[in-house]
C-alpha cells in the first residue's frame, strides 16, 4: 500500500482562527483509494518550517500533499519555498500565465502583479486543475500543492486519482461496547496479536451519562475483516456483554439485527 502525508501551512490554521476542513476529506479520499495517510504536520507561514517539513516528509513518504498558501497576499509562501525545498526555481509558468489572463480578462477584472504571483510555479511542476477560480495547484516529484479554501481544495484532490498508486480499498468495521477500556484492554490486546494485519482501535465515548467503546476495525482484506470482528464480538460476548455494531451511517445496530 502506497503511503502519504499530509501537510497543512497557515498562520491562522495554529491560531485557532481558521478550523481546518481539509483534512478529514483528503483522508476519506485516500482511503477509498487504499493509500495510507500515516502523518499530518501544521506548519507556520514560515519558509524554513515548509522547506524543512517539505523535504522531511516527502523523503519519507510516496506521497506528500499541501493546503495553504498559494494565493496572492505576501504571507502566500508556499510556492517559493517547495521550490527551494525540491531544489529548483520559481518562474512565470506560461500555461498558469496565460489560465489567469483569461479569467481576469473574462471577469473584467486587472491581472495585476499580486494577482499574477499565482502563476509562478516550480521549474518543471505540473498543473493541478482548479476548477473553481481558476488558478491552478501544481505537482513536483511527489508533492501536490494545493489551496487552503475547502471548495478549491477538494476539486483539486478529486483530479488527482489517475496520477495516485492504489490499492485496495481500506475497508471498517465498528462494535460498540458498554464495558470500559479497562476491562477490554487485555483481550483485546490478545485478539490484535492474532490478526496482526487489522487494524485494531478503540475509542471510548460518554451518551446520556452511560459510558462505552467504539472498537473499530479496518483492512483492506474483507474476509479477513469479518474475521477479526466476528471474533472481537465472540470476547465481548464471553465478558458478559452485549455489544452492537456500528452503522456505516453512524447509527447503531443492534444485536438483534446482526
Amino acid at each position: 500500500m502506497s503511503t502519504a502525508a499530509f501537510l497543512i501551512i497557515g498562520n491562522e490554521i495554529l491560531s485557532g482562527r481558521t478550523k481546518d476542513a481539509n483534512l478529514a476529506y483528503l483522508a476519506a479520499k485516500l482511503t477509498d483509494w487504499g493509500i495510507a495517510l500515516r502523518e499530518v504536520r501544521v506548519v507556520a507561514d514560515d519558509s524554513e518550517a515548509i522547506v524543512t517539513a517539505v523535504q522531511h516528509l516527502a523523503s519519507r513518504f510516496d506521497y506528500l500533499f499541501t493546503s495553504g498558501g498559494i494565493g496572492p497576499t505576501h504571507d502566500d509562501i508556499t510556492a517559493e519555498n517547495v521550490a527551494k525545498a525540491m531544489g529548483v526555481e520559481l518562474h512565470l509558468e506560461p500555461k498558469a500565465h496565460e489560465l489567469l489572463k483569461h479569467h481576469y480578462d473574462k471577469s473584467g477584472l486587472e491581472l495585476n502583479e499580486a494577482r499574477l504571483k499565482m502563476a509562478h510555479l516550480p521549474v518543471g511542476a505540473s498543473h493541478i486543475d482548479n476548477p473553481v477560480s481558476t488558478a491552478p495547484g501544481f505537482q513536483i516529484g511527489n508533492v501536490f500543492v494545493m489551496a487552503g479554501v475547502p471548495k478549491i481544495f477538494q476539486a483539486m484532490v478529486d483530479g488527482l486519482r489517475p496520477r495516485l498508486q492504489g490499492g485496495p480499498p481500506v475497508l471498517s468495521r465498528s462494535v460498540v461496547t458498554h464495558r470500559g477500556e479497562g476491562e477490554i484492554a487485555q483481550p483485546l490486546g490478545v485478539e490484535q496479536q492474532r490478526f496482526p494485519d487489522v487494524d485494531m482501535g478503540s475509542y471510548p465515548f460518554m451518551r446520556m451519562g452511560n459510558f462505552g467503546v467504539n472498537i473499530v476495525l479496518r483492512c483492506s482484506d474483507k474476509q479477513r475483516l469479518d474475521q477479526a470482528f466476528a471474533a472481537i464480538w465472540a470476547m465481548l460476548v464471553a465478558l458478559g456483554d452485549t455489544p452492537e455494531e456500528q452503522g456505516l451511517d453512524g447509527g447503531e445496530l443492534s444485536s438483534a439485527e446482526m
